[in-house]
């Protein structure tokens, strides 16, 4: 059995239309991919260890926690406090590595740089 001419053409023109669709799908396409923008930190925390060693600094938010850097013993470092708001009302806290000592400041509102002397 042969087929008509005018469904011949009908047939071959699907046929091309379905593999030209099948190469269209399969082919690579351009993707731009960004991370990002790394957001500016509002507020950051001055740290100026007098003592003879390290101390782990802490910022308290809501009963919780968040420690933020090891600063050497006699060092100043600045420390950026991220995720944190300029404005919050948060506590501040250093150990010694030891353990032994801890030093506080309560009710410290974060606004640009706090200094935070030790001791």
């Amino acid at each position: 059995m042969r087929l008509p001419p005018p469904m011949i053409r009908r047939t071959k023109g699907a046929l091309l239309l379905a593999v030209g669709a099948a190469l269209a799908a399969c082919s690579p396409r351009q993707v731009d991919v960004r991370t990002a923008p790394t957001q500016a930190t509002a507020v950051s925390l001055q740290v100026n260890n007098t003592l003879p060693q390290a101390v782990n600094v802490y910022v308290t938010v809501s009963g919780s926690d968040t420690f933020l850097k090891q600063v050497n013993g006699n060092s100043t470092t600045t420390i950026p406090v991220q995720g944190i708001a300029a404005g919050t009302t948060v506590s501040l806290k250093a150990v010694t590595v030891d353990g032994t000592k801890t030093y506080s400041r309560a009710n410290v509102t974060l606004n640009g740089t706090y200094v935070f002397p030790l001791p």
